[in-house]
């Protein structure tokens, strides 16, 4: 997906508030831009490190700038808006790159589903009626553990945890569920679960694997330029076991 609109270049300075992050722009400008990302961005908030952010033309705004992508501590870029994980896997489901998903002609963004009123990322289906219908939910991932290694999630996630919950329903109702990581960051050759931060989803994913959650992912090719999906990467082979039911 190439980058839209123009991203420029910037210093990292601090993020703080959640949502706002201090940048200092070629022109040594100190500016307050929007951060779009809920999770903690362990290891991606380097004071003194290359970033690059957006600007929007909505007037409305209070702040028209958008952090897009920072420096990790083990110095790969990351993507940290995670609006545009939705896009690249759109564009990755649209264009045939995710071999095991090519089989659907239709898709539907942001579908209500589930016992516990969510909303499902891809909602997949067969025109001719001969595939299961299938629901695809997908993270954004950025925590660079560094030597190749990401993880999920970045912090404690009881929202996630509910989405693989869902997951697992949608699997006993007949249909195929997907939880798919969109990777953000370069340089990464396998995904693990995050359990040391949030064991209660790492449980929860082993058990939603168990009972036929499929897990995809896909790396990304970072730039100022763009950021496009473009390979597998391994995931989850270091899951922890599921205590034994007396």
């Amino acid at each position: 997906m190439q980058t839209f609109p123009t991203l420029f270049p910037a210093t990292f300075v601090k993020r703080y508030k959640r949502f706002f992050t201090d940048v200092i722009d070629l022109q040594g400008d100190l500016l307050t831009v929007h951060c779009p990302n809920t999770g903690s961005m362990k290891y991606c908030q380097v004071e003194g490190s290359p970033c690059w952010f957006s600007l929007s033309d909505n007037p409305k705004r209070k702040l028209p700038g958008t952090l897009e992508i920072v420096t990790t501590s083990h110095g790969n870029l990351a993507g940290v808006n995670t609006v545009r994980a939705n896009h690249l896997v759109r564009q990755a489901i649209d264009s045939r790159l995710i071999e095991e998903l090519s089989c659907y002609d239709q898709v539907t963004a942001e579908v209500p589903y589930g016992e516990e009123k969510s909303r499902i990322d891809f909602l997949l289906k067969d025109s001719a009626g001969g595939l299961r219908d299938c629901y695809v939910e997908v993270k954004n991932v950025t925590m660079d553990r560094g030597k190749g290694l990401a993880t999920f999630p970045d912090s404690v996630t009881s929202r996630g945890t509910k989405h693989l919950r869902e997951l697992i329903s949608m699997v006993e109702s007949g249909h195929r569920s997907v939880l798919f990581f969109c990777v953000q960051l370069t340089n990464v050759e396998r995904i693990e679960v995050a359990a040391d931060i949030d064991p209660v989803y790492a449980q929860t994913l082993t058990l939603a694997i168990s009972r036929g959650v499929e897990v995809m992912a896909l790396g990304a090719k970072i730039s100022a330029e763009e950021i496009v999906l473009h390979k597998p990467i391994n995931c989850l082979q270091d899951l922890p076991m599921l205590e034994r039911e007396d």
